[in-house]
């Protein structure tokens, strides 16, 4: 028993499915994180964090937020998400995985049915084995396999989990979903991951993309370690919902409280992006624009992936673009994806003309 898992890393090796931690090489062009806005490199926005904290006796939460944890950082957070997205509560929490893990959890209770998205994130199919309640997959961002599957459900409290924008296909999450939603009065989960900050008018995310108004239905999930370039996440939702997640959700009750500096940094990051709006906003749109240009690919967010569909050859890519254009984009094979793909982040502080020339060598390479 030294090694109890020896063929099962053979087997994954053979598959090409074997995964190596990296240390970051700073030397190369970033194009694989989900670091949409660039703001994870905002040096000023860290200062304003730092000097947030130094407002207090103490720069970390100490306790759960039921316990001593619940800081006036936490709570001033919460209070601008709610002004910025039309929420009546809020709450921040550990991680988007942490988040989506107690929702699921929580929400999905005994004779409840979760209606889930066939690709929603690992952490929401994770959390929906935990599920007192009937789970239940439907076809991908189809409206009409989800109104049947509600439609045929017997269950009286129904669940459905959604994203705004799909963490690896980029793809955006169709109004008439919102739609089917609404018509049967069923609770929404909204995974605005990879939306939140990208998408909308106000870049908000996926209702106020669609202009839509939040019911006391819809719950919002975002992340804050992506578009906001910090760490952790948050729930918004009603008043109701919010007071049962504090009583019932086991990452809010037993878990210690979010950073205090991350919060406070993405508080900062809320800020930096609502003074900032048209500028960001003009940035992915020519980004959204070079990639039509080159690669006659419409994308609704910053997420462009490419099929390739061998795990050893979006290995190899991966390392010849490193070499050739000293530029890191994602490589992701199975079980992540169905079919192995190369995955290229056009964040919005990459210049145009390095976005442009990565582009032009998938189109000359990888794309048919």
């Amino acid at each position: 028993m030294n090694n109890p898992y020896e063929n099962e890393l053979k087997a994954l090796k053979r598959s090409g499915r074997y995964r190596v931690r990296n240390v970051v090489d700073e030397t190369l062009i970033d194009m694989s994180s989900n670091d949409y806005l660039g703001l994870a490199h905002n040096k000023e926005l860290h200062q304003k964090a730092c000097e947030t904290l130094k407002q207090y006796e103490y720069h970390a939460p100490k306790a759960s937020m039921l316990v001593n944890g619940y800081h006036p950082i936490h709570q001033n957070f919460e209070r601008a998400l709610c002004d910025a997205n039309g929420f009546e509560a809020g709450i921040v929490m550990g991680s988007g995985f942490n988040a989506n893990i107690g929702l699921m959890e929580a929400l999905v209770r005994k004779g409840d049915l979760l209606l889930m998205d066939e690709e929603y994130h690992a952490s929401g199919v994770m959390g929906a084995k935990m599920a007192e309640g009937r789970v239940e997959f439907f076809a991908h961002n189809d409206a009409s396999a989800l109104e049947n599957a509600i439609a045929k459900a017997s269950e009286k409290r129904i669940i459905v989990a959604v994203e705004g924008i799909y963490s690896m296909g980029g793809d955006i999450l169709p109004q008439a979903v919102l739609e089917v939603c609404e018509r049967y009065d069923v609770l929404v989960i909204l995974d605005e991951a990879h939306s939140s900050g990208v998408v909308g008018e106000h870049l908000m995310g996926i209702l106020d993309f669609y202009e839509i108004a939040p019911t006391h239905n819809m719950i919002k999930m975002g992340t804050l370690g992506k578009a906001y370039g910090s760490f952790g996440a948050y729930v918004l939702s009603s008043a109701h919902i919010s007071e049962y997640l504090v009583n019932r959700a086991k990452n809010v009750i037993y878990a210690t409280a979010p950073s205090l500096y991350d919060t406070a940094l993405a508080h900062h990051a809320l800020n930096y992006i609502q003074e900032n709006l048209c500028d960001l906003k003009e940035k992915i749109k020519r980004r959204q624009r070079i990639i039509k240009e080159v690669l006659d690919i419409e994308i609704e967010g910053l997420i462009l992936p490419i099929e390739i569909g061998d795990n050893r050859t979006v290995m190899e890519i991966q390392s010849a673009l490193k070499e050739e254009r000293e530029v890191l984009v994602g490589a992701i094979r199975q079980p992540t994806v169905k079919r192995a793909i190369l995955r290229l982040i056009a964040r919005t502080d990459i210049s145009e003309e390095t976005l442009k020339r990565v582009c032009e060598r998938f189109s000359h390479n990888w794309i048919k």
